[in-house]
Order: C-alpha cells, then structure tokens, then sequence
C-alpha cells in the first residue's frame, strides 16, 4: 500500500509540481521544449507503471461494500467514457501537444470540442470515478482517486497555462468551448453538430 501511494503522488506530483508550473517554463527556457518532453513522458510512463504494478500487489482493505445497483449506470458512463478518449485520439484537438496551431483556424471549435475542451482527460475522469465508485477499497480510493486528480486537475491546469501563452487565441477558443462537458452548448455559445464527431 506504501508502494501504492508513493506511486501516485509521483504521477501526480510530476503533473502538477513540474509541468503545471512556472518551473516548467524554466526547465523549457534551459534546455528547449523537445529536451524537456523527452524526460518528462519517461517519467510519466515510469509513474503510471508503477501505479499498476503497486495496485496489482496491494492487500485488499474494504471501504465500502460494491454497490452492485449501480452496475447498469456505470456501464453507460464507461461508454460516454469511451467515446470521449476515442474521440480525442482521432479529432486535431488545439488543447493537445502540438495543437496551439488550430487556435487561428476560423472555427477553432468543432466536433468533440463542442461538447468539452478536453475530451480525453473527461474520459479518463469518467472511467477513474467509476471504478473508485464500485470498487469501494483503499487501494482502488489511491489508485483511480490519482487519475481522477490528474485528469480533472490537469484541465484546469492546461486552461491556465493556454491562457497564459496564447492570451487573445485562446480567449477565443476558450469563450466557444467549455472544459466541463456540454456546458458551452447549454451556455448557448455552442452547439451540437453530430456530423462532425468521428
């Protein structure tokens, strides 16, 4: 369990401590932005290999009894979870590394982007919160409550640094998009186009 935790404050710590701070301009100002992500994603996938293998071998301490009732809902968000990831992966996405270049596009927004600014981080925090949910044991609260942190954290983390870079283009991305799901379309500054998903 020790194993379990130290693993997750290291993913999580190198997220937010590292890349979601003004000492990763530093490090990027010292040695460039390729040098800089080179090391960064060894470590990132250093972390979550670790996160695994500690979870596999961690004793089972019981929180909560799985609520079985909510299988049936669970299986409709892991699809929402699912779509969203898929999506990311296959739509140019200006929050994604190496995207900035789609902010000037005439229509920045589209498809996925419509619905969330950050598809891929709203899947993993779908998938992440469901299974903390039904599980109900320490080690799957540590496990899945590390990727939860990282994804939910790590939106407003991207928005803030985006802003901070980009000002004037990603005001406006950001002021047609939301980085909470559906919120820009319910806010009427954007609208559901399903042609364009996929």
């Amino acid at each position: 369990m020790a194993s379990l935790f130290a693993a997750a404050l290291f993913l999580d710590g190198i997220h937010f401590l590292i890349s979601g701070t003004a000492l990763r301009g530093k490090i990027v100002g010292l040695i460039g932005e390729r040098p800089f992500q080179g090391p960064f994603s060894l470590m990132s996938v250093i972390g979550i290999v670790w996160l695994f293998r500690a979870y596999g071998q961690a004793e089972y301490v019981e929180l909560w009894a799985e609520p079985q009732a909510l299988r049936p809902v669970a299986l409709i968000v892991m699809l929402v979870a699912f779509f969203f990831v898929v999506l990311a992966f296959t739509s140019p996405n200006p929050t994604a590394v190496g995207g900035v270049a789609l902010l000037t596009e005439k229509e920045p927004a589209k498809g996925i982007q419509r619905i969330t600014r950050h598809p891929f981080l709203w899947g993993v925090a779908l998938w992440s919160f469901t299974h903390l949910v039904l599980n109900g044991d320490l080690a799957s609260v540590i496990f899945f409550g590390s990727f939860l942190i990282l994804a939910v954290g790590g939106a407003f983390s991207i928005d803030r640094k985006r802003e901070k870079a980009f000002a004037d283009a990603w005001n406006r991305f950001a002021g047609l998009t939301s980085n909470v799901p559906f919120i820009a379309i319910i806010e009427g500054r954007n609208s559901l186009k399903i042609g364009e998903l996929g």
